[in-house]
């Protein structure tokens, strides 16, 4: 049994007193199908040539009575059975959901947003459909081929033999059908992910692409898609067609020989056999139930193509290890005092960019405050994200440590939980502005929800909407500025009120008035805290205990805003290019 096998049935186990109950009625189904052509034999060998009227009757009743037991059985497998496919969808949609949570920012780097949204919903769909119709038509199936098997066998084997080898050329076809199948719609799942992908982009930038008046551009690239789409699925219904076709072909065939052979016996009244119309008739009863089974294996095996290869791909993604993940032995982070310390850090997100650090050595002292500047490019992000391990340093490229230890030892939630983070790319949830200030603690009261909006300065701004701290703010914040999303994020910050903070241009959408403001906020939430600010905006800096200059991953400057200043070195000509409005990606003359 593989790894994927077992995968796939460990998800049966938290149901498996409803999948019990499932198949038990499956079963109950599948010989009550068989019972009518058994007691139907009865009738025209005895009850009907004896005029057993009485008898006729009581079977009958019997009859009556078992289908009736057979439609509450029909009812448990259609609502139970259904339920037992979206149990198990569930449970494989949150295992998988959480396995994203713990992916760092580099899985998310090199894949489409859309492509892991058609594996979380689309594929997992698949996956539940066999998860319930699978084991059901593979087991009602089974039971039915096998007791028509042997009861045929009792009424005439030289018969059934003749039948089964026409079964068994019919499963030969099948099997050979099934690898294709199967390969047509594992692409079909691929594109399914693509056009999901396209799709989740376009309307993404649609203020994008409307601004550049590129609707007709968009359309063309949504096409190329869209035909790709179509192709996949063309040729896996092409293959299914001919699945389909075939096999209903060799079923009609089966009757016509189920008939015809009868025939012959009857005709010829071979020795030793005892084989008569009321037997033929029995025999054809049973030729036409003993279809069904087969069109549920057929039914089960294009399901089976479908769910296979979405559950390939919903375990494939499983089988990515986050290569960032807490060490067995890793402590909690309690109380820091938040001394950092970059020791030899030499880091590169791709092999083929080179290094954006190299041999990078930095301290910041517990309480201070450092601000990083410089052109665009040098690594100053990068920074920001190597000290909650956003991203990795490899083993033997230096280390980070926070307190003394080393930040690896250091359990991940833990850790990000005493850092207060502000990206340049302030993100906005769809919801209200009160749960996107709330994020930054989900416990908070409403006056602390208050309290943070204030002290962010978008308090006033949020009392002036009908809606108040309940306005929905659209998807990614499109209701808001940039200035609005960012002092929310602000306020996260503040109402999370963390040990250390990291700003990554948490000021750079503000206009000067407000920027002020949030200075002043910013000052007095970093007093005794470790902060460490990233700006291009030299005024947002000025009062930093430390002013870093970093060109090309190093550190080429330091020291107070006044200090570089008179130091007539890069930051003094960052600070006159700022007044043109601009710094410059190079600085020339270094």
């Amino acid at each position: 049994m593989n790894n994927k096998f077992k995968k796939f049935i460990s998800y049966y186990r938290p149901h498996k007193k409803i999948f019990t109950i499932d198949m038990l009625c499956a079963f109950g189904v599948a010989a009550l199908d068989l019972v009518f052509p058994m007691i139907s034999n009865i009738f025209f060998n005895d009850f009907i040539p004896d005029s057993n009227i009485s008898s006729l009757i009581k079977y009958s009743v019997v009859l009556l009575v078992l289908y009736f037991i057979r439609s509450i059985a029909n009812y448990i497998m259609a609502y139970w059975g259904h339920m037992v496919g979206i149990k198990m969808e569930f449970d494989m949609r949150i295992d998988l959901f959480k396995h994203f949570q713990t992916m760092p920012f580099s899985f998310y780097d090199d894949r489409k947003t859309g492509q892991l949204m058609s594996r979380l919903v689309g594929d997992l769909r698949e996956v539940s459909e066999l998860a319930h119709h699978g084991p059901e038509d593979l087991f009602i199936s089974t039971v039915m081929i096998s007791i028509s098997f042997i009861y045929l066998m009792f009424l005439n084997w030289i018969l059934t033999l003749v039948i089964f080898t026409f079964v068994l050329l019919q499963l030969w076809f099948s099997l050979t059908k099934r690898w294709k199948m199967r390969e047509a719609f594992r692409g079909t799942r691929k594109e399914h992910a693509s056009i999901n992908a396209k799709i989740e982009n376009s309307i993404s930038g649609i203020r994008v692409c409307k601004s550049f008046a590129n609707e007709e551009f968009e359309i063309d690239k949504f096409q190329v898609e869209n035909l790709k789409y179509r192709r996949s699925y063309k040729r896996a219904y092409k293959i299914m067609a001919e699945f389909s076709a075939g096999n209903n072909f060799m079923m009609e065939i089966l009757s016509l020989v189920a008939i015809t052979a009868g025939a012959i016996f009857l005709y010829y009244d071979i020795p030793n056999s005892d084989f008569n119309l009321a037997d033929l008739m029995t025999f054809l009863l049973f030729t036409a139930i003993f279809i069904r089974p087969i069109r549920r294996l057929l039914q089960f095996t294009q399901q089976y193509q479908m769910g296979a290869a979405g559950f390939e791909r919903f375990y494939e993604l499983m089988e990515i290890k986050p290569d960032i993940a807490d060490k067995e032995n890793a402590i909690e982070m309690v109380n820091p005092k938040g001394k950092v310390v970059f020791k030899d850090v030499t880091f590169g997100y791709n092999e083929h960019l080179g290094n954006v650090l190299d041999k990078f050595n930095l301290t910041i002292d517990e309480g201070t405050t450092v601000a990083l500047v410089g052109p665009s490019g040098v690594g100053k992000t990068t920074i920001t994200h190597l000290i909650p391990r956003f991203y990795d340093i490899a083993d033997g490229n230096g280390e980070i440590l926070i307190d003394g230890v080393n930040i690896k030892d250091i359990k991940l939630e833990s850790m990000r939980k005493n850092i207060g983070f502000v990206q340049q790319d302030v993100f906005i949830f769809f919801g209200t502005i009160e749960d996107n200030i709330i994020y930054g603690k989900p416990e908070a009261t409403e006056e602390e929800v208050i309290y943070a909006a204030k002290q962010a300065n978008i308090h006033d701004f949020i009392m002036s909407l009908p809606e108040g701290y309940e306005s929905y703010v659209g998807e990614r914040g499109v209701k808001l500025s940039g200035g609005q999303k960012q002092r929310i994020a602000l306020a996260r910050i503040f109402l999370k009120n963390p040990p250390m903070l990291i700003l990554d241009e948490a000021t750079s959408s503000l206009d000067n008035a407000t920027e002020l403001q949030i200075q002043e906020s910013i000052e007095k939430i970093a007093v005794n805290r470790t902060t460490l600010i990233v700006a291009h905006r030299l005024s947002t800096i000025m009062n930093a205990n430390e002013i870093l200059v970093l060109e090309k991953g190093k550190i080429v400057e330091r020291g107070s805003h006044k200090a570089l200043l008179n130091s007539k070195g890069l930051y003094a000509e960052l600070y006159r290019a700022q007044f043109k409005g601009f710094i410059p990606d190079e600085i020339k003359g270094v």
